[in-house]
């Protein structure tokens, strides 16, 4: 049996005051934000948003209810990331979780990542992704 194509992703609830800031500051890393509620693989995203965040304020027993209002996203990989079929590298790993602790007091997350249904990036008129002029550090 195999597995459905998936992506791995990490899940992150953000402070919606830092979500602009913090898109931008992945996008550089060739990392992309998709918020939970808008994602184009999510059937009915508003109520997914708010039943995974309800899920990770409540396993946290009140150390995160200052975050009932915040923004679920994933958080994917960019092509620059990938090597044909191979599992993400390390460096992609740690760009990630090195990046998200620099946003410390506006992002909440559990440090591992979640497979979802492929998340499509719209093609610019050169065939590459929107932004084809990342960079990454790694």
């Amino acid at each position: 049996m195999t597995r459905p194509p998936h992506e791995n992703v990490a899940t992150v609830l953000v402070d919606p005051a830092v979500l602009a800031a913090l898109e931008v500051s992945l996008m550089h890393l060739d990392l992309r934000v998709w918020p939970m509620a808008t994602a184009p693989i999510c059937a009915d995203g508003p109520r997914q948003a708010f039943q995974y965040r309800r899920r990770m304020l409540e396993a946290r027993r009140g150390a995160w209810d200052h975050a009932a209002h915040w923004v679920p996203v994933w958080v994917s990989f960019g092509a620059s990331w990938r090597e044909g079929e191979e599992p993400l590298p390390w460096a992609a790993h740690a760009a990630l979780w090195e990046e998200l602790a620099r946003w410390s007091g506006h992002v909440h997350y559990r440090k591992w990542l979640t497979g979802v249904p492929p998340l499509r990036v719209p093609v610019g008129p050169d065939g590459q992704g929107a932004s084809p002029r990342t960079t990454r550090r790694g």
